[in-house]
């Protein structure tokens, strides 16, 4: 069917209200909100499945039982042992010598060779960590570091992504971040690359 040439098209306006008004006038059928107090997995040994999974997306777990095996354990990983910029926001973990609260700049991070971060708690499903950004002071560090390790309490395992959001809460303007494993993709021609985008490696260490 033409339209009619004497009938004047319509503008852009009239054509934006006539859009909404047909999506207006769809009945879409009321949802409720899921119950996230489901009958969710539970894994029986959590640390045994979240190194599973830190291990299955490219990042390793390690146990240790306090701060001297932590730092024993960097030194037999190379790119630590060889990085010249390190930053350590563990107290008593790493020989660092990047003071963050002396760089204004978040782009003068861009030569940090090996970061060390403390985290949060664990997801054992999917190996992820949370991250606070409060206690980065710049949060683009995780990210921009060629080398990145993590130190989480042993005890802060928790099974599903179901129960890591029931620990979250949030102060104004505040920043969080879950991080599992090194920096990846795999959109060119569907072949993984790690490192791509970020990190090169991921370490995490559950201490206790």
């Amino acid at each position: 069917m033409q339209s009619d040439p004497h009938t004047p098209a319509p503008t852009d306006s009239a054509a934006r209200r006539e859009i909404l008004s047909a999506i207006r006038r769809q009945s879409v059928p009321a949802a409720e909100i899921p119950d996230l107090k489901g009958d969710w997995i539970s894994y029986p040994d959590r640390l045994k499945q979240f190194s599973e999974s830190l291990a299955f997306v490219g990042g390793q777990c390690i146990r240790v039982r306090d701060d001297a095996e932590i730092n024993a354990q960097l030194a037999q990983i190379p790119p630590y042992a060889q990085a010249k910029k390190i930053c350590s926001l563990v107290p008593g973990v790493g020989q660092s010598n990047v003071d963050l609260q002396a760089i204004p700049d978040p782009h003068q991070l861009e030569d940090v060779d090996y970061a060390i971060i403390p985290g949060e708690f664990c997801v054992a499903e999917n190996g992820a960590v949370w991250i606070m950004g409060n206690k980065l002071h710049h949060r683009v560090l995780p990210f921009i570091t060629q080398y990145l390790a993590f130190v989480v309490e042993a005890s802060q395992i928790v099974d599903t992504m179901h129960q890591a959001y029931e620990r979250l809460s949030f102060g104004p303007r505040e920043f969080g971040v879950f991080i599992s494993g090194p920096s990846k993709t795999a959109d060119i021609e569907q072949s993984l690359v790690i490192g791509a985008h970020g990190a090169r490696a991921l370490t995490v260490f559950l201490r206790g």
